[in-house]
């Protein structure tokens, strides 16, 4: 895995990784990358992040069964952020919604939820 040369880590040794569903193009969520997350996302075909605020390392779904298969990853001509094209199964966010980015800022500076929420979180995270 040459390419893991190419790529610029943070001083904690994270890259930020933006997952976009592949069909849409819609960009779903965003988090960190360890060297481990990332070589067991290419071994596997399933997402793997860091947690920065669990200091664990977890695969997307483990916990909600919605997963995340790999179609492609990309660096970008720096190498400090990967771009991960991926088929969405189930809502990204841990809120329940297909994105983690279903809130948008209106004119009068609130937000709007602009998407519907899948599944309550509390029939995920609770059971």
């Amino acid at each position: 895995m040459k390419f893991i040369e190419k790529l610029k880590f943070n001083e904690d040794g994270l890259i930020p990784a933006i997952v976009q569903e592949e069909s849409t193009g819609r960009v779903v969520m965003m988090a960190w990358m360890n060297k481990a997350s990332l070589i067991s996302t290419i071994e596997t075909g399933k997402t793997h992040f860091w947690s920065r605020s669990r200091q664990k390392y977890w695969m997307k779904g483990e916990s909600s069964g919605h997963t995340q298969q790999v179609k492609s990853i990309a660096f970008d001509c720096d190498g400090d952020t990967l771009l991960i094209q991926a088929e969405q199964l189930g809502a990204a966010c841990h809120e329940g919604y297909k994105s983690c980015f279903f809130c948008t800022v209106n004119q009068v500076g609130d937000f709007d939820i602009t998407e519907e929420r899948l599944v309550n979180p509390d029939e995920i995270y609770n059971q």
